[in-house]
């Protein structure tokens, strides 16, 4: 599970005031996004197995670091990092964040999820520091064909208003996310295509609306006098999305032999570009292209890309991200071994082709 972070840039209005506002947007069919997500939440009515890791079949997804992927699982992520620097009213902002997150299996299929951070900022003025938000959330596996290595999940989540830190712009309201996660492998197609089968995609589109009073506070650098001035802004409808390009290394190797797998698909590189979108109701993108690697083994995986720009409003130079993820069912099977609210255990074997 990747962390969605919420960027400020400072704008000049037309009384001379410096104010903060989200820095993404794009112009979209609110209704219809908010529709179709939530006709997908509608979808918990099927039920099918689990097993560690986010794996269909032959194909291993790893955890994504810019986007959510559509595994559900016990796993934390320890520690999420980040680093990237983007222009602030003619200025650079350099900005590290140390992200943290918490899923932990109810019933097979079925996952609650807690995340959080810490933000720090060089500005010109000065550096500022503080709490992320806080965002709880359901999270539920509502496909899967291990056949035609397909995933697809549904998510929920309640970012917690005023948890984060004013210095830092992460003073937002009260926001509800309704989320689709899906991963497709290609390991299924026909030997005239087998150049094809190590790829795979995966892609996420969250719709992040703000609920209740949605003003926030934050601190603006006042670059006249050097110092950082308390304003209010609103919240704003962001829309959330993005999709990942994938290459497994094991249908390179003979641990792969176009059947059912004896075993799971751990213990693997996996080159990968992600591409990710914030979209603000009423202002620009952000959009970045972030190509890395992830490297799975059986209880963990280390990972990191490079944060490169696609427009101004993504950044002004390449930043990066790096990314300790733990499968905790197999690191801790004595704690984690089961879901919490019932006695059957995932099924960890593939399901008969």
């Amino acid at each position: 599970m990747a962390i969605a972070a919420v960027r400020l840039v400072l704008i000049q209005d037309r009384h001379g005031l410096l104010l903060l506002i989200y820095r993404l947007s794009i112009s979209y069919s609110r209704r219809a996004s908010k529709a179709a997500l939530t006709a997908s939440l509608a979808a918990f009515a099927f039920t099918s197995n689990v097993q560690a890791h986010g794996i269909a079949g032959n194909r291993l997804f790893p955890g994504t670091l810019s986007f959510d992927d559509p595994a559900v699982a016990d796993e934390a992520f320890l520690p999420l990092y980040t680093h990237i620097d983007y222009p602030a009213q003619g200025s650079n902002v350099s900005e590290n964040r140390i992200n943290a997150a918490f899923n932990r299996l109810l019933t097979p299929t079925l996952a609650f999820t807690i995340d959080s951070g810490w933000v720090h900022q060089n500005w010109p003025v000065g550096n500022t520091s503080g709490a992320d938000r806080t965002n709880v959330g359901l999270k539920y596996e509502a496909y899967r064909n291990n056949q035609h290595e397909t995933l697809i999940s549904v998510g929920l989540a309640w970012g917690i208003g005023h948890t984060g830190a004013p210095a830092v712009g992460t003073d937002a309201p009260n926001t509800i996310q309704p989320g689709v996660f899906f991963g497709k492998g290609f390991g299924d197609l026909p030997d005239s295509l087998s150049w094809l089968r190590p790829f795979a995609v995966t892609g996420a589109v969250v719709d992040e609306t703000p609920v209740g009073s949605t003003r926030a506070t934050a601190l603006a650098p006042n670059l006249t006098a050097r110092r950082f001035d308390p304003v209010s802004f609103p919240g704003v409808e962001t829309l959330h999305w993005g999709f990942s390009v994938q290459f497994s290394t094991l249908y390179l190797t003979n641990r792969f032999d176009g059947g059912a797998p004896a075993h799971e698909p751990v213990n693997q590189w996996v080159p990968l570009i992600e591409f990710k979108f914030d979209s603000p109701s009423g202002q620009k993108t952000v959009a970045t292209a972030n190509p890395g690697v992830a490297y799975v083994d059986r209880t963990w995986q280390l990972a990191a890309e490079i944060i490169l720009p696609m427009n101004h409003a993504g950044g002004n130079g390449p930043g990066f991200r790096t990314q300790l993820l733990l499968f905790l069912d197999d690191l801790l099977p004595s704690v984690f071994g089961k879901p919490l609210l019932t006695d059957k255990a995932p099924i960890r074997r593939e399901i008969a082709w």
